[in-house]
């Protein structure tokens, strides 16, 4: 019970960090696709979120506390005096079974997680967290090769879209009602129209 008092006054005495302090506006993501934060950098592919945080060189696995839940994660050093580096509401559920975390060299601790959703981009690591523009988001190229053929057509019309909004141009979901437009014989609508009438 003292741990987990001690774990709270940590968190409220712990100074916002210049990101932290920008709140939900949107920032451009790191080379991973994440943020650098002041406690740990995170990335993200479709598939997995990668966060990785320095520790204190010496530090043992026994020290380390990780709560990996569907949609939460709490990350932190046990002791005196204890220290969170981590903890909320994640942007979206993951696969609890399928997400792990290590120790590295005894000075970095890494936590893989797995989505749920592995078609939509996460905006931050936790819920109010500070946001990334997803639009900047640069999925790796020779990832999609792996995909399943649904996920990868997904992916690929996603950064379709997202290039055309770039350029001002439609997407792929206005191209195709411009085509069923251009398809659609409206002199045959204005003939039923007039039948209509007649009767």
């Amino acid at each position: 019970m003292a741990i987990i008092s001690d774990i709270e006054e940590t968190t409220n005495s712990t100074p916002p960090s210049e990101q932290e302090k920008k709140g939900n506006s949107t920032m451009l993501p790191n080379s991973a696709n994440g943020l650098d934060m002041d406690k740990y950098s995170w990335g993200q592919s479709l598939q997995e979120v990668s966060i990785t945080a320095p520790v204190p060189t010496g530090t043992k696995s026994r020290q380390i506390t990780c709560e990996i839940k569907k949609k939460s994660l709490k990350l932190g050093l046990k002791g005196e005096p204890a220290m969170i580096i981590i903890e909320g509401e994640l942007f979206g559920p993951v696969k609890v079974d399928e997400s792990f975390w290590h120790l590295e060299d005894q000075k970095t601790v890494s936590v893989l997680l797995t989505k749920s959703d592995e078609r939509n981009w996460w905006k931050s690591l936790v819920k109010g967290g500070p946001e990334i523009d997803t639009q900047k988001v640069e999925p790796e190229p020779s990832r999609l090769g792996d995909l399943d053929p649904e996920l990868r057509s997904t992916v690929e019309k996603m950064m379709f879209d997202q290039r055309q909004k770039e350029m001002g141009r439609p997407t792929s979901d206005e191209i195709q009602q411009q085509e069923l437009l251009k398809k659609f014989d409206f002199s045959k609508m204005k003939r039923v129209d007039k039948f209509s009438n007649m009767a």
